[in-house]
C-alpha cells in the first residue's frame, strides 16, 4: 500500500496540497471479485492533484506529514527500490526520442537489472527470461505485433499503451497514471481505462489515475477521491461521492445524475448536457 498521511506540499510561499490523507489500494474498501482497486483522483484544473502526484512519487518534498510504501517511509527508500514498487504513465506527449515500441518497453526493466537489456549484458536463460518479460508486457497491451515499428508512428492510442506496456514489464504491485485519457479520442479512452482494469484483475496491480472526465471515473475506477483546493473534500465508491451535493461547489455549474447500466452519469449545465 502507498500512502499519503497529512501530507502538505508548498511552491515557495504558497501552499498547493494542504493535509491531505490518501490511500491505494484503499483503506477498508472491498474491491469488486477480490482484486486490487482502481483508485481515481478527481478534481478542477489548479486543485493540486499533479502536485500531490509529484508527493507520493518523491519528486516534491512535504512540508508536513509523510509518504509510506508498505510502512516504509518513502524518504529512506531509494530511487530504485521505489520503482520496483510503482510504474508512473504521464500524459500523452510528443515522442521526440527515436526509439520502437520494443525499446520503450525495455526501459521498464531498468529497475530490475544493472543495465538495459539491449546493452547486450545478458546471456543464457536470464536474456530469455527478460525477453519473455517484454513479449508478455506487449501481448498484454494488444502491440506485439508492432514491436519493431517506431513509436512516433503510432496513433496517440498506441503510444500510450506503449507506456502502460513499458510499466506492466516493470512489474510492480502499484501503477500511478496522470491524466492517460488526455488527447485521446473517445474509444481510446475507453480502451486505455479498459486495459487498467484488466491488469487490476489478472495481474493484482492498484491503480491510482487522476481524470478530468468524472463519468470515466464513475464507469472505471472502484474508488474515488475528490479534490478542490488542495485538500481531499470526499472519498468514497463512485455512487456515494460523484453526486451533485458533492460536485456542484466545486465545478460551480448545475450537476444531474442519472443511472445508466448500473453506473452513475453525470449531466452538466441548465440543459443537462452529458461530458464529452
Amino acid at each position: 500500500m502507498i500512502a499519503a498521511t497529512g501530507v502538505s506540499i508548498d511552491r515557495g510561499a504558497q501552499r498547493i496540497v494542504d493535509n491531505v490523507d490518501l490511500h491505494f489500494p484503499p483503506e477498508h474498501h472491498e474491491p469488486n471479485a477480490g482484486h486490487p482497486s482502481v483508485t481515481g483522483l478527481v478534481g478542477p484544473n489548479g486543485c493540486g492533484k499533479t502536485t500531490l502526484l509529484k508527493g507520493l512519487l518523491g519528486e516534491l518534498p512535504c512540508a508536513e506529514g509523510s509518504v509510506t510504501i508498505d510502512g516504509e517511509p518513502l524518504a529512506r527508500l531509494s530511487r530504485r527500490t521505489i520503482a520496483q514498487q510503482f510504474a508512473i504513465v504521464v500524459q500523452e506527449d510528443s515522442t521526440s526520442i527515436p526509439m520502437t515500441v520494443a525499446d520503450l518497453v525495455t526501459l521498464g526493466r531498468i529497475p530490475h537489472n544493472s543495465a538495459p537489456l539491449s546493452a547486450g549484458g545478458f546471456r543464457g536463460e536470464r536474456r530469455r527470461r527478460e525477453e519473455r518479460i517484454i513479449v508478455e508486457a506487449l501481448t498484454a497491451v494488444g502491440l506485439r505485433d508492432k514491436a519493431t515499428h517506431e513509436l512516433a508512428r503510432l496513433s496517440g492510442g498506441e503510444r500510450q499503451r506503449a507506456r502502460i506496456a513499458r510499466a506492466v514489464a516493470q512489474r510492480t504491485p502499484h501503477l500511478i497514471m496522470d491524466e492517460p485519457t488526455n488527447h485521446l479520442d473517445i474509444r481510446f479512452q475507453h480502451d486505455v481505462l479498459r486495459l487498467v482494469q484488466e491488469l487490476s484483475s489478472t495481474r493484482r496491480v492498484a491503480s491510482l489515475i487522476v481524470l478530468h472526465d468524472l463519468n470515466l471515473a464513475a464507469r472505471y475506477c472502484d474508488y474515488v477521491y475528490v479534490m478542490d483546493a488542495g485538500r481531499i473534500v470526499a472519498a468514497g465508491a463512485p455512487r456515494e461521492v460523484l453526486t451533485p451535493e458533492v460536485l456542484e461547489p466545486i465545478y460551480g455549474i448545475p450537476i444531474t445524475r442519472v443511472d445508466v447500466g448500473g453506473n452513475p452519469q453525470l449531466l452538466f449545465g441548465e440543459g443537462g448536457e452529458a461530458a464529452p
